[in-house]
């Protein structure tokens, strides 16, 4: 009698009631944080004008969220798992909101970095909740797979939105509004998700290692910190020592880890050659796009003296493409292979970025335009099939601190090509070489030029505009071939270490 009501069981835990409307309250949450990191590249120019910050300042205010982000993403998917994704979900969401409004009426360059830090605690909570609970909710491999796709095509969405409502607010209101737009999509969220979500959590949990938290934090920020001062600076003793200090911290943590019972993160997930290609995929990409995608915006309207509006518009094809692939990205892997799937993925997104290496101050918007829809599709293919790898590689009951794992990958990522492609194409700006009367301010950022050349003689202020708008282009031509390199690489290490790798077709 068992064995008969056996498949009736499973069938029903395959298809939980409800599950596609609980999926439209999870991928609010990743439509939060999406909108808030694109929005951010498009207010810059206003945020250099209002609050002055210096170079390193900026470069703080793009990537100190990033910082904090990762060195706690592992420590609260591993929380969630504990005390409920929903619930860390929920919770974190609230903050989010809250602490946007910091974000909206920061005064001070400080004040502003600690703001998006304290938005990196708060989002820390957001993203592996979210995967998390798409695990657990979905056991078919072929809906998860389309809830997958579903979720990293908000995601894109996100990154589509963001820009264009983010340039009529500027447009029309103060940079703050950018900012403030969290709050009515973090409102429906809470509401809508005490009643729709699901609870799940780790049956058997273990207590919650404050001392490993600690340590990922300290040697996440600290590494990332090393990363970003030698590539501004060169080696200092304050680098090496943070280096020395972050690395020191991840040793002990990882030795934690396989000491520990109940561990907050379980090593052994990385002797699965399937999860650790698809990490290894994900933070390479994201560090190849990241600091291209953050100075961007800046070049289309400081050199290309497009409006905010304008400039998200422009950005559109990224996401078109991006939510296309990744809604088929599931099928296609199944009917071709995992490694295909990823590896031309990211091949494509490095020849797109190559051909960006040719831009000038006057590029058509034809060649800009289809790079970013390339780069949209490779990213929509390689993103969606190794977030699907690395769910199914684990059980359940791990999935928060799995999906930890990626979401670390990618703000990692993202941190380090800010860092370090970020502070390229900083290095060759103020090495400019502007006319006589050029004030020190213009060399520390190009929205700065932009705003000292409105106090210069007409003559004085042209030659100087178009010798920081030449600067900027060249250092962002060198990181499109840094990042074309690092997007290629992350292709040929995708294909040998996914071999084999399949997705599920069978619950």
């Amino acid at each position: 009698m068992t064995s008969i009501l056996q498949p009736v069981n499973t069938t029903e835990a395959v298809k939980r009631p409800g599950r596609w409307l609980a999926l439209s309250v999870l991928v609010l949450a990743v439509l939060l944080v999406a909108v808030d990191a694109t929005v951010l590249g498009l207010a810059t120019p206003y945020i250099s004008e209002d609050l002055k910050p210096s170079g390193t300042q900026l470069l703080w205010i793009g990537d100190v969220y990033s910082f904090v982000i990762a060195g706690l993403l592992v420590s609260m998917g591993s929380l969630g798992d504990r005390i409920g994704r929903k619930r860390i979900l929920l919770v974190g969401a609230a903050a989010f909101g809250a602490i946007s409004v910091l974000n909206a009426y920061a005064t001070t360059p400080e004040m502003m970095i600690a703001a998006r830090a304290l938005l990196g605690v708060a989002g820390a909570t957001l993203m592996p909740a979210t995967l998390a609970l798409i695990r657990n909710l979905f056991h078919d491999p072929r809906e998860r797979s389309l809830a997958v796709g579903i979720w990293g095509a908000t995601a894109s969405a996100g990154t589509a939105v963001g820009p264009i409502v983010g340039g009529f607010l500027l447009e029309h209101f103060w940079w703050g509004s950018v900012f403030l737009i969290n709050l009515p999509v973090m409102a429906v969220l809470v509401v809508v998700g005490i009643k729709m979500l699901p609870e799940s959590r780790n049956p058997h949990p273990g207590p919650w290692d404050l001392a490993s938290v600690v340590l990922s934090l300290v040697g996440m920020v600290a590494i990332v910190y090393a990363v970003k001062e030698l590539a501004s600076h060169g080696l200092t003793g304050e680098t090496v020592a943070a280096g020395v200090l972050g690395a020191a911290s991840l040793y002990w943590f990882v030795r934690r880890q396989l000491t520990l019972p109940t561990p907050l993160l379980d090593m052994r997930l990385f002797r699965k050659r399937g999860f650790s290609g698809a990490v290894l995929a994900d933070l390479l990409t994201i560090l190849g796009l990241s600091g291209l995608v953050f100075f961007l915006s800046q070049y289309l309207q400081l050199v290309q003296g497009r409006g905010p509006f304008e400039a998200g518009l422009a950005e559109l094809p990224a996401a078109i493409g991006a939510v296309a692939a990744g809604l088929i990205a599931g099928r296609a892997a199944r009917r071709f292979s995992v490694r295909a799937v990823v590896s031309g993925g990211l091949a494509a997104v490095g020849l797109a970025l190559a051909a960006l290496t040719v831009i000038d101050q006057s590029t058509g918007y034809p060649l800009l335009g289809a790079a970013l829809l390339v780069v949209g599709i490779g990213a929509g293919f390689s993103f969606t099939i190794t977030a699907d790898v690395i769910l199914s590689s684990v059980p359940k009951e791990q999935a928060g601190a799995a999906s930890a794992v990626s979401e670390t990958a990618y703000e990692l990522g993202a941190a380090l090509g800010i860092a370090v492609l970020g502070s390229i194409v900083t290095g060759v700006y103020r090495g400019f070489a502007g006319p006589a009367g050029t004030p020190e301010a213009a060399h520390e950022s190009l929205g700065g030029a932009v705003e000292a050349a409105t106090d210069l003689p007409a003559q004085t202020s042209e030659a100087m505009l178009d010798a920081a708008r030449q600067s900027f282009v060249d250092g962002l031509t060198i990181a499109a071939g840094a990042g074309a390199a690092v997007l290629l690489a992350a292709a040929v290490a995708a294909w040998f270490m996914l071999r084999n790798q399949r997705l599920d077709s069978r619950p």
